[in-house]
């Protein structure tokens, strides 16, 4: 889209010869005669550069420029005069000013100190962009699921097909938009987003198309929509599933016809605009229920990803949890940290109901609160949420001098018998292991919980199950996963053998 160039001289025939030379080389122009004509301009429609004379009536250009600046000193203003000097050029450079002309002005220098301003605007934006995201969106896992949707992403990412990402709050589906956006042919054009739950109902039209000067109470001044300004770009529409259905027409409206028109307004402007859509809602039940559109559903799933839970793919929680950690120690000031077997083992138990978000939340916590260098299990067992998601009880505690001591007893069990007496657990404590990879540690530490569980039920598996919140049947594969045998099953073999 050309960009839109205001130009401010009280001389008409330099506003013209002005306007003829920046049409020639494609640029969309808007004129002022004054400085105060500038300043209504800029403040109703959208403008992207400025190329304004110092010496007028009434307001002069400096005083022009300083207001401006007042209100958008993003916006690039060159300053031209007749009668330019030293001090005047530093003045206006003071004020924000981005370049300096003499009239009168060579048609070369003028596009060259207009395309350069406008260079050094988007790249501003999109350093100031990169800042707010940086770290935040690398997509981490190895498990087969993740594989699943690192395939898909190298499929569609080169086409112009539109997405629908779905799956439950925080499993990441902005971070697969994104990919998306960064692995496609629009990858040098914005990305823009927009949480449609988030927007009222009555503003959402305006977030997408924008408005117009006065298009309702609070419109003080003209607003590009969402569409606009990802032109030639991607749209990211998070939780389309709660987009209200008379909102849901127009969408598909633009979607059909790539064109649109601001609140208020009667212009028709065309965009050219990838949406990529993600919902925590099934959508299919909700056109049942006759809250969400069938024609827009086929309209915005040509392709669906798939999120999963961060439950469904455990395998790929020590990456997770290293790679947070880290994080979250150089943010806050904290020294690294490291996770014990035992506190991986107990954080690899836990459900996770929130996701990768709560998983996050979780690290920088244990980050925040441990002294370190090695967060025990204890201490993540304390900092775990209580009641929900699948707490196990906290392993063996470390002893000042590395040695485990007896393991704390459990509730007892709602059953006549008495519990049986606890066994001292070996002496296992945490040392590094270099020549253990971080899966193996996280191996480690199950087979021990799993150990001790069974030395203090006696080998009933049920119970153990019970204590460690696993399903009978699941329990008995991590068992045989971890190469783990009761007490009875040890005897036998030995027996057979002796036998």
């Amino acid at each position: 889209m050309p960009a839109t160039v205001l130009i401010v001289d009280d001389e008409k025939n330099i506003l013209l010869t002005l306007q003829t030379s920046l049409r020639l080389a494609g640029y969309h122009t808007e004129l002022a005669a004054s400085g105060q004509v500038a300043l209504d301009v800029v403040s109703a429609r959208p403008v992207d550069a400025v190329l304004m004379d110092v010496k007028m009536p009434d307001m002069d250009g400096l005083t022009a420029l300083a207001r401006m600046m007042e209100h958008k000193p993003e916006l690039p203003v060159i300053m031209m005069s007749g009668h330019g000097t030293i001090d005047t050029a530093v003045k206006a450079t003071q004020l924000g000013a981005r370049d300096f002309l003499e009239k009168p002005i060579a048609r070369d220098r003028l596009l060259v100190a207009l395309r350069n301003a406008l260079k050094h605007q988007a790249v501003m934006e999109e350093l100031q962009a990169l800042r707010a995201e940086v770290g935040r969106y690398d997509m981490v896992g190895s498990s087969p699921a993740m594989q699943r949707i690192f395939s898909l992403i190298q499929r569609t990412a080169p086409s112009e097909g539109r997405v629908l990402i779905t799956g439950e709050n925080g499993t990441g589906k902005e971070l697969i938009a994104r990919a998306l956006h960064q692995n496609s042919k629009r990858k040098s054009g914005p990305f823009v987003k927009l949480n449609c739950a988030a927007v009222p109902h009555e503003l959402i039209e305006s977030e997408l198309f924008g408005h117009e000067k006065g298009a309702f109470t609070g419109a003080m001044s003209v607003r590009r929509g969402k569409f606009e300004l990802a032109h030639e770009g991607t749209l990211f529409l998070d939780e389309i599933g709660d987009m209200p259905q008379a909102m849901q027409a127009k969408l598909l409206r633009v979607l059909q016809e790539g064109e649109l028109e601001r609140v208020g307004g009667a212009e028709t402007i065309k965009v050219d605009v990838r949406v990529i859509a993600a919902t925590n809602k099934n959508l299919e039940k909700e056109i049942e229920a006759t809250r969400f559109r069938e024609d827009l559903y086929y309209r915005i799933n040509v392709v669906q990803i798939h999120s999963p839970p961060l439950r469904e793919r455990r395998e790929d929680l020590p990456a997770l949890i290293d790679a947070f950690l880290k994080e979250a120690c150089a943010r806050n000031g904290r020294r690294p940290l490291s996770l014990s077997p035992e506190a991986l083992g107990v954080m690899a138990a836990y459900d996770y109901p929130g996701n990768v978000r709560e998983l996050r939340n979780l690290v920088e916590r244990l980050a925040i609160l441990c002294e370190g260098p090695v967060v025990s299990g204890p201490e993540a067992a304390e900092l775990l949420p209580r009641g929900k998601g699948g707490t196990v009880p906290p392993p063996a505690p470390v002893d000042a001098a590395g040695a485990s001591v007896s393991m704390p007893r459990p509730p007892a069990p709602l059953t006549p018998a008495a519990p049986a007496p606890v066994a001292p657990a070996p002496a296992s404590g945490f040392r590094p292991r270099v020549d253990r990879t971080f899966r193996e540690q996280v191996e480690d530490a199950e087979r021990e919980i799993i150990h001790h569980t069974l030395v203090h039920t006696q080998d009933n598996v049920t119970e153990a199950a019970r204590l460690l919140d696993l399903e009978r049947g699941h329990f008995y594969k991590k068992m045989k996963a971890l190469g783990i045998r009761r007490g009875a099953e040890k005897d036998s073999a030995s027996g057979g053998s002796e036998g």
